[in-house]
């Protein structure tokens, strides 16, 4: 089922979101981010639209929103400041439909990743990150000792910033996982199929983490 929401961030701009849920009640849940707003990202681009059609059937509820200033979102592209409220904002309406045992993975791809990594929201039980550029990111010196998990999708022939470089930045992160897509490009066209079952697997995890652990 998917539902269309208006989202609220803390400096008072509406967001264009939707929530898709799985059949029953979800094992998982997953806020996604889409890629750079004046590249044309949008919440209906190809990897994002991937991830949002099918991790319900996995059991993982998903809320994609669109960036300030994007189709139908207030506001205007704000150089990733106003856009971290952004987040946070998709962050705490995705809790308030959850029960709290349910983890919460904060995910993107591209910009989305770099801004998902720069939001350590108390309620998030890990990251995924695919493609992140870490050249929009903040604060990435406190997410490399924060001990929740963070899984990084990178592509092997990334045009946009070469996975080896990504991958030396985030190899002392703690509980950091690095999966290398074959074959992929930035824009991951015949991949999406893979990054949904990274995706599924993560929220997988963390399900079962956070039962074992209540």
């Amino acid at each position: 089922m998917i539902e269309s929401l208006r989202l609220r961030t803390a400096d008072g701009l509406g967001l264009e979101a939707e929530v898709a849920s799985p059949g029953g009640e979800p094992r998982a849940a997953m806020v996604l981010c889409h890629p750079h707003p004046q590249y044309g990202g949008s919440m209906r681009t190809v990897v994002i639209d991937a991830l949002f059609g099918a991790l319900p059937a996995h059991g993982v509820a998903c809320l994609r929103f669109n960036f300030r200033g994007v189709e139908g979102s207030d506001g205007g592209f704000d150089d990733g400041t106003g856009e971290r409220l952004d987040v946070e904002a998709a962050v705490t309406a995705l809790d308030e439909r959850l029960p709290a045992e349910v983890p919460l993975v904060l995910a993107g791809w591209s910009f989305g990743a770099d801004m998902a990594l720069s939001v350590r929201h108390p309620r998030l039980g890990g990251w995924y990150a695919i493609a992140p550029p870490l050249r929009f990111a903040r604060d990435l010196d406190r997410l490399a000792t924060d001990p929740r998990p963070k899984l990084l999708a990178l592509a092997e022939r990334d045009e946009v910033r070469p996975p080896a470089e990504v991958a030396r930045v985030a190899r002392d992160w703690t509980h950091t996982e690095i999966e290398i897509v074959p074959g992929a490009s930035h824009f991951f066209l015949g991949h999406t199929g893979r990054l949904v079952d990274l995706g599924a697997a993560f929220a997988d995890r963390l399900a079962r983490w956070s039962r074992d652990i209540s």
